[in-house]
Formats: structure tokens, sequence, C-alpha cells
């Protein structure tokens, strides 16, 4: 087993840039191929940046925090009333050390909450029991939870697209190239919160083991403890990433570089907590629709290059992924 070291170090805008995407919703073609230029020069180093000019209402991001506080606060007994193994669609509660993300470390420091899209038991979606597909479960007696995290899915949802399309403009393509992805999408909202790095911790102990994100388009909102960190390929460090107030951090997940043909970057990057303090994060990944063909972008292959992977649907290439991660850390590959 390779040890990575837990020491990062920090870096400035220079190196994960801040870019603001309000361009992205003018109605002059020219600010946004403006957002898609500054998106291409960024997915082609790291694949990591700040993201501003998101237009997501402050007020509904602090209530988001505020329930997932309140929720992770509640007694243990409470929290496993909603414990995702009671959930044929992987929703709700996630127990500490419930996931590995790298193969060889200890389970991760962390507990979580899962939300998706909610889908009735009669949806027919639900009735064949496609992956990821049905209800949510919701606590109880924490009223605000339900709704608080509906509306921030739907708004995130809506920024996911809005990402796609600059995304699209980036590699060249027509802005619509990706709404077929984008509709019907398989978001998966995520409420983190990770105790301290304990003092006596195990061995490559961490919050979240190193690890790429498996699908698209990561938009993780942080609070201001810190703790996550960005693996640079070209000097082989861990460099923070802090927090900025007032932004995303905006990374791509494994089904941008399948498609890129590895172009663009699916980047390592971990939490190490050593702050002493509680962290909490809420990472939302827009996945797309299940139904999808993810294979190599012409435009993505340089001559003589052949694709480095085989066609496969946004469906195969999460359950692969969910395998993976959720072996037992004995048996983990």
């Amino acid at each position: 087993m390779t040890v990575l070291p837990l020491a990062a170090r920090s870096v400035g805008a220079a190196n994960l840039p801040v870019i603001d995407i309000a361009g992205l919703s003018s109605s002059r073609q020219e600010k946004r191929a403006e957002v898609g230029d500054a998106l291409r020069q960024i997915c082609l180093d790291k694949g990591f940046f700040y993201c501003s000019g998101h237009g997501i209402p402050e007020g509904l991001i602090n209530a988001v925090f505020d329930e997932m506080k309140a929720f992770f606060s509640r007694p243990e007994q409470e929290k496993l009333a909603v414990d995702k193994t009671k959930s044929f669609c992987n929703r709700g509660y996630e127990i500490l050390r419930g996931q590995t993300l790298e193969a060889g470390a200890p389970p991760d420091l962390k507990e979580g909450y899962y939300v998706g899209v909610e889908l009735a038991e009669d949806d027919p979606r639900v009735v064949a029991r496609r992956f990821n597909r049905g209800p949510n479960q919701w606590p109880d007696d924490q009223p605000g939870f339900r709704p608080v995290m509906m509306a921030y899915f739907a708004a995130m949802l809506e920024l996911g697209e809005r990402l796609m399309r600059g995304m699209a403009l980036s590699l060249g393509l027509p802005e619509t190239y990706f709404d077929g992805y984008s509709r019907d999408p398989l978001g998966t909202l995520r409420l983190l919160h990770y105790p301290p790095q304990p003092p006596d911790a195990a061995p490559n102990e961490k919050g979240a083991g190193a690890h790429t994100d498996f699908g698209g388009l990561t938009l993780l909102m942080q609070d201001q403890v810190g703790g996550l960190q960005v693996h640079d390929s070209t000097t082989g460090n861990w460099i923070h990433a802090d927090p900025i107030p007032g932004t995303y951090v905006v990374n791509l997940g494994d089904m941008i570089a399948r498609w890129t043909n590895d172009r663009y970057r699916s980047t390592l990057h971990r939490v190490v907590n050593d702050s002493g303090r509680e962290r909490y994060s809420v990472p939302f990944f827009f996945v797309g629709n299940p139904d999808h063909r993810v294979e190599c972008l012409p435009n993505c292959l340089q001559t003589g290059e052949t694709p480095k992977y085989p066609p496969t649907t946004v469906e195969d290439h999460l359950k692969a992924m969910y395998e993976r991660t959720y072996t037992p850390p004995s048996t983990a590959i």
C-alpha cells in the first residue's frame, strides 16, 4: 500500500482560478463564448476551479447548512431511522466510515446524507428498479429539511445544466450539445459532516480518501473550515483548495475525462480535516440521464489517436463506480 502524505501547501488563485460564469446567462453569444474559453483553459489543466456568478441565493445556501447541522447533531438512533440501507435507491443517512474512497486506506472519517430526484413508488422507472431511482427518505421532526433540500436540489440542477452548456462551448461544440445528457438527470446531493482528524488516527486515515469523482460535474459548497486538497500532477504535491466566500468549487468527473479521451482532467482530491473543528460540505453531483451514451468525442482525438475507453452509458458507468467504492476495504480493488 502506498501511503500518501497528508501535508499540503496553500496556493493562490493563479493555480485554482475563479471563473465568473454569469456570462452563460447572457443573451449575447460572445459573452457565453468568453466563459467557454475560460473553462477550456482550466479543464485542460487541473479540472478544478472556483465558480462565482452562479446565482444561487445566499439565503438558500445558509438554510441548507442550518438543516444539515441540525440533522447531524441528532442522536445516532434517530439518524439510523433513515439509514440508507433501508432504501433500494441509495437515499438517506450514511454512517460514519460507511465509504472507502481510496483503495487500501481506512474507511473515510465522515458521515453523510444522500438526496436524489424525488420519484413516487409507482413511477415506471421506480417499478423497474432503475439505478438510483426512487423516493427519498426524510427525517422525522425536522419539518424544514425536505423543502430546503428540494429547493436547493432544483437550483443545482439548473446550474449544472447551465455549466454543461459552458462545457460544450469550451470544446468547440454547439452549446446545446449536452442537452440530452442534462435531460432527466441523475443528480445527487450529498450532505457531509467531517469530525476533526483524531490525534491517534490510523495510518493514512482521512476525512475522504484520494479519489476522482464518478460523474460529470461536481459543484461543492464548503464551509469556512477548509480541508479540501487537490493533487497537482505536475509537481506531485497536494494543494489546499481553501474556501472562498460566495463561490463553488467545481471539478470534472470521470465521465468528462472519458468523453474527451482524458484531454480534460478528472483530478484526484481528498479531505483532511486537521482544523480541530467540525467540517461541513455540500457536494452536488450533476450526473446526467442514465440512458445517455458516453463515448469519445471525435474532435478530442489527435491525429492517429484512438479512444482509450469503450462506449458506455451513464448508468453502467455509475454502477461500476459504486461497486468499487462500497466494496469492503479488505477486498477493494
